[in-house]
């Protein structure tokens, strides 16, 4: 059986797939439809629309307070869907976030499965195993 954090991930999925990329909703409007408290509607929320996943999220507190969902668009936002994804990297990148933004690739057809294992191989702990931790996943000149 899914567990409920997986449940709410998927329901607000299809809504987004169900619009045009973009959602507004309730957080205890949701909740009381999941039979849950509003913090695990937060949690999904927090945990599952990352900006690494490829989605902003707005926030408004209080009575009439509300939760704005966009999924970041490849196709006639490319440029901007490649800079949220160095913007949100960083001066540097963990093995786990590397692997998020290859399974976004894949989730937006930018690369193929094949390409993508490669990506993540080259990108593995292992494969870096030689180079220093301290240099690990920091960005600039290749000698």
């Amino acid at each position: 059986m899914a567990k409920l954090s997986d449940l709410i991930e998927q329901f607000i999925k299809q809504l987004i797939n169900d619009t045009d990329g973009t959602i507004e909703i309730q957080r205890n409007e949701l909740a009381n439809q999941f039979n849950c408290v509003p913090s695990q509607i937060n949690y999904v929320i927090d945990t599952r629309f990352t900006t690494e996943r490829g989605y902003y999220v707005e926030s408004r507190r209080g009575g009439g307070g509300y939760i704005k969902i966009r999924r970041v668009s490849i196709g006639h936002e490319g440029k901007n869907y490649l800079m949220h994804i160095i913007n949100s990297m960083g001066d540097s990148i963990s093995q786990q976030s590397a692997h998020v933004f290859i399974n976004n690739f894949i989730d937006h057809n930018v690369i193929s499965e094949r390409e993508a294992l490669m990506l993540k191989a080259a990108t593995s702990d292992k494969a870096l195993s030689a180079v220093p931790v301290e240099s690990r996943g920091i960005f600039g000149p290749v000698s």
